[in-house]
């Protein structure tokens, strides 16, 4: 299968806001001192990235601190991105992004996993920088 090079558009934003502009389910890879290591997260697409409500202590944020470049995976789509750590979730930098979360969350946001008060409570980015996604038939290799 022959691939269309493509910077992000709108039509492939598009299939990327179809698939993951609400809480998604994605695969997030990791590298810690050459072992890759991948976990499912709960994330929504928005602008080119992905956010995750996380923890600052786990082993995943770690990681990243240590080696931004990270990968994803889910629906037909895999990606690389640059892992950033934003800080506590009630930073007033994050209150846009955050808002948007907490009601694509809402079905499992408060039911104890999530603790804002929790100082260690942060937002992580993933800016995409290149991704392959699928299509009805086509292949998008994508420059974000």
């Amino acid at each position: 299968m022959r691939g269309v090079l493509v910077k992000n558009n709108e039509h492939t934003n598009a299939i990327m806001m179809e698939r993951f502009g609400e809480d998604s389910l994605v695969a997030l890879a990791t590298v810690d001192h050459g072992i890759p290591s991948v976990r499912t997260v709960n994330t929504v697409y928005i602008d080119s990235a992905f956010y995750v409500v996380t923890y600052a202590l786990s082993a995943k944020m770690q990681q990243i601190a240590k080696n931004p470049t990270v990968a994803v995976c889910g629906e037909w789509f895999t990606a690389h991105g640059i892992g950033e750590n934003l800080g506590h979730v009630l930073r007033e930098e994050n209150q846009a992004i955050m808002d948007k979360l907490r009601t694509a969350f809402a079905a499992w946001y408060d039911n104890g996993h999530i603790n804002e008060g929790d100082a260690n409570t942060c937002l992580l980015k993933v800016k995409l920088t290149d991704g392959v996604l699928f299509s009805n038939g086509t292949r998008y290799d994508i420059v974000f």
